[in-house]
């Protein structure tokens, strides 16, 4: 899990092109509702080492965030192969963050069939 609002952004076409799994975070340093998620959202990642966390300071005039339609803080942006599969806005509970991180990894397996390990 990323701590720290990343100041740079990346652009939207690099990370439609992210393979996988990826979490994107919108939010900023100085947001008391984003700092009180922030328990849930460690709590929930615990099982998810691997997934790739990109934790975005939005704001006014980031092109980042205005091309996902964030409005609110913090905003959790689930991908798989770059493409949005879910949404949680102000997120209060691991527990909901934990059934849509549930819901990516199954996409993921469905979209990737081949990783997955045979029984």
């Amino acid at each position: 899990m990323n701590h720290v609002y990343s100041p740079n952004e990346p652009p939207r076409a690099e990370v439609d092109a992210l393979p996988g799994a990826t979490l994107l975070e919108f939010g900023a340093p100085w947001c008391g509702i984003c700092a009180a998620a922030q328990p849930h959202i460690a709590q929930a990642l615990t099982g998810h080492p691997q997934l790739r966390h990109l934790k975005i300071e939005d704001g006014k005039g980031r092109p980042l965030g205005r091309s996902f339609g964030v409005k609110l803080w913090p905003t959790l942006v689930f991908l798989v192969d770059g493409q949005e599969m879910t949404r949680l806005v102000r997120p209060t509970d691991a527990g909901q963050i934990g059934q849509a991180l549930a819901q990516q990894a199954q996409a993921v397996r469905a979209a990737h069939p081949a990783s997955q390990p045979q029984a």
